[in-house]
């Protein structure tokens, strides 16, 4: 009997445990992420990072666009911080293609979440789970004019 009473609780767990997920949509901002201690002396300043429609040199050559997909590990960090880490992983990564095509910069950087575009020069799409936070984006690498 109190067999059957245990297989039972643990049958009710597993079906509750959809219900005890999340997926949060966050848009932060790029400023503020760009600006946190996460950031310092991470992100490599001879390859530039151009967001949505953000102004930059012209164009020598184009290598082609790119996507990342990044999770990181959400455990003990608040959802910001957690799309600060994941987002700083996404970048590194952008760099590290441009790096190896021979380009200078990533131009045109959009949030690329599930193959759906957001074009933003302000703010990042990143959605938090119970434990895992992800964030995709989507850049074209160039060589710019100096």
């Amino acid at each position: 009997m109190k067999l059957a009473a245990v297989l039972m609780s643990v049958g009710l767990l597993f079906l509750s445990l959809p219900t005890l997920a999340k997926d949060i949509k966050h848009m932060p901002s790029i400023e503020d992420a760009m600006q946190s201690e996460v950031y310092q002396n991470r992100l490599d300043p001879n390859i530039s990072l151009y967001f949505g429609e953000q102004p930059h040199g012209s164009v020598l050559k184009s290598f082609g666009s790119f996507p990342t997909n990044k999770k990181t590990n959400a455990f003990n960090k608040t959802d910001i911080e957690a799309c600060e880490w994941v987002l700083l992983s996404a970048l590194l990564t952008l760099q590290e293609r441009a790096r190896k095509e021979g380009g200078n910069a990533v131009v045109n950087i959009a949030s690329y979440y599930k193959k759906n575009t957001v074009v933003s020069d302000t703010q990042y799409e990143c959605h938090t789970g119970t434990f895992i936070a992800g964030v995709a984006l989507m850049g074209e690498v160039v060589t710019l004019a100096d």
